[in-house]
């Protein structure tokens, strides 16, 4: 899966426990009707991926949904979604990402078997 839309914050990469967990967050604001933030993680090797990106820019984020069960003391279930990107791309601030890029044409064919002495038939 896929998200767009443009940075609004980068966090720090934060450290956890003694097996030296890393983590890095972003949180990406989407360029629609209604535009969402939605935080997105990079885990381990992938906090550095966000180190060459700035806030306001337009960006693409490859991301995989992940989510998980926790039994809390009382025996309940809780269930946690998160957002984890693997890889983002930078996109030109000019075009939109849903969008293909136009390709400019040469040249336009000249129209064929035009004479004057058609009669002209609109009603204008």
């Amino acid at each position: 899966m896929e998200i767009t839309g443009r940075i609004k914050k980068i966090d720090e990469t934060k450290t956890y426990g003694a097996s030296g967990f890393r983590k890095r967050e972003v949180v990406i604001t989407t360029e629609e009707q209604y535009p969402q933030m939605l935080l997105v993680e990079f885990v381990q090797d992938k906090c550095d991926l966000l180190n060459n990106y700035e806030i306001g820019e337009p960006v693409k984020i490859s991301i995989n949904l992940r989510g998980r069960e926790w039994i809390n003391p009382e025996g309940e279930a809780k269930y946690f979604n998160s957002i984890q990107g693997w890889r983002i791309e930078k996109l030109q601030a000019n075009t939109p990402a849903e969008m293909p890029p136009i390709e400019a044409v040469d040249a336009f064919e000249a129209a064929e078997n035009i004479t004057d002495n058609e009669p002209d038939d609109l009603p204008f």
